[in-house]
């Protein structure tokens, strides 16, 4: 960072977010309220800790390096009605098919990062709604109001934040069981494949890889190599992630680490700033810039080279590796002319960041009948053009940001199953953007593991020996 930029900035805390423009914030009728609930969470024990943050960041560091690959998925919107078991378990079990795709065909570690456990709250492109001349607030997520439209649901309530904050720790409590305790044991790989899969295209793809694998680990006892001892085969390590939207919730968990004097968000190990939140004197980055998780920062086509290397300046002003991570959320008929600039500029100011690729956000259209969805199609071009790039700009394709589940639902055009826009009211269930479904997520896997193979070997052939990296 220039002396100049830095001696502007002022002395960072928790709260210094607050003497600057906050944009996408609720308003409360009744302040005290608000006041009363962040005391509440700041006398709370935060969710994760300083600790596993730093675990995140050095295997972020391996990713930035070009040695492992970075894999951040779960549902645009987590909500309050659809907490369950089932849900969660199904989702994680989507992210280790697709982690175990990634892993065997290429060659490659993956780090393994969920939306989950505290994706709660949305921008919105207005703070206002209309339908049949009623106009209420626009729904920001279950932590701001409810998705119904009456003007009682849609009432900003400062205590929906508690609920949040209990429902991120049960769902961080069965995720953190689900990846120590068993369930994610590669012995187990054949087990992970959803019912609804069992009879798809993707799910014999899948079993292949499995069975693969299955003999893999037989061949290694029959050599007297007990996989079932190493950790690294039984267990995995599993992050958490949301967008940092709502700052008040996100100081009010945030936490001095005693060891190292830094402080630490202590809603999830990664948090990133999204793409409407991104002003560089803005209130979002004055918050995180100061906390040292690994953070994300949304890049649409409007950003420009001169301004992204100030948001690093802020961001990152030491270059720490891992520390940052570029998610590029273009359009698959932008990115070919928004992309390349930006990675120019960052090669040629030799940053040390992980380039991710979000093919959702910038394909998403409106069908006739009147379904926000994003075509499959779209989404699979984004990210070849997105390898395509990077290739070209001899820089590291280094991971996928995508909104899943591993609900069969129907919300995404086309894929292996062929969804059609009649097709969509079969299981349309998200309460905000569409998502990819387990076929779908498995199918985008396969694509970007071949992918990755192919430019491993072009690029870098020695980064395919995956026993460099000791990541789970």
């Amino acid at each position: 960072m220039s002396p100049l930029l830095q001696s502007a900035r002022p002395r960072w805390s928790p709260n210094s977010w607050r003497q600057l423009p906050a944009a996408q914030q609720p308003t409360y009728d009744d302040p005290s309220t608000s006041i009363e609930v962040e005391e509440r969470l700041a006398a709370s024990p935060p969710l994760v800790f300083a600790g596993e943050a730093r675990a995140l960041r050095d295997q972020l560091a391996e990713v930035a390096a070009g040695r492992a690959f970075l894999l951040q998925g779960g549902d645009c919107a987590e909500s309050f009605a659809d907490f369950n078991e089932r849900a969660i378990t199904d989702t994680f079990r989507v992210l280790l098919q697709m982690a175990v795709v990634l892993t065997f065909a290429a060659a490659c570690p993956v780090v393994k990062v969920g939306r989950m456990a505290g994706q709660f709250a949305k921008p919105r492109s207005a703070p206002t709604e209309s339908r049949e001349g009623v106009t209420l607030p626009s729904y920001r997520g279950d932590i701001v109001n409810a998705l119904d439209f009456t003007a009682a649901a849609r009432r900003p309530d400062p205590r929906r934040q508690l609920r949040a904050y209990a429902q991120s720790a049960a769902t961080l409590n069965l995720l953190r069981a689900l990846a120590q305790g068993g369930f994610a044991d590669l012995h187990r790989v054949q087990q992970w494949n959803l019912d609804f899969l069992n009879a798809s295209p993707q799910g014999e793809r899948y079993r292949d890889v499995a069975n693969r694998i299955s003999e893999t680990l037989a061949f290694m006892r029959a050599c007297g190599l007990d996989a079932a001892t190493e950790p690294r085969v039984r267990q995995v390590q599993f992050y958490t992630s949301h967008e940092a939207l709502l700052l008040g919730y996100e100081q009010a968990l945030t936490r001095r680490d005693l060891a190292t004097g830094e402080w630490y968000g202590g809603s999830a190990h990664f948090l990133w700033i999204g793409e409407r939140t991104r002003q560089l004197d803005g209130a979002h980055v004055e918050f995180m810039r100061g906390i040292a998780n690994p953070i994300g920062l949304k890049l649409g086509p409007t950003v420009d080279a001169d301004a992204l290397l100030r948001l690093l300046d802020s961001l990152n002003p030491d270059d720490r590796p891992g520390r940052l991570t570029l998610i590029a959320r273009m359009g698959a008929d932008k990115i070919a002319t928004a992309l390349p600039p930006l990675v120019q500029a960052v090669q040629r100011e030799g940053r040390k960041v992980v380039w991710a690729c979000d093919p959702m956000h910038g394909n998403t259209r409106e069908t006739g009948n009147g379904y926000k969805t994003r075509p499959f199609a779209r989404i699979l071009d984004e990210v070849r053009a997105f390898f395509e790039i990077h290739r070209a700009e001899d820089s590291y394709p280094g991971g996928l940001h995508c909104e899943l589940t591993g609900q069969d639902v129907t919300e995404c055009l086309g894929g292996a199953q062929a969804i059609t826009e009649q097709g969509l009211a079969d299981r349309y269930r998200t309460h905000c953007d569409p998502r990819l479904n387990a076929s779908q997520s498995l199918e985008l896997a396969f694509l970007i593991a071949e992918t990755l193979k192919d430019y491993r070997r072009a690029t870098a052939p020695e980064f395919g020996s995956i026993e460099r990296v000791k990541l789970s």
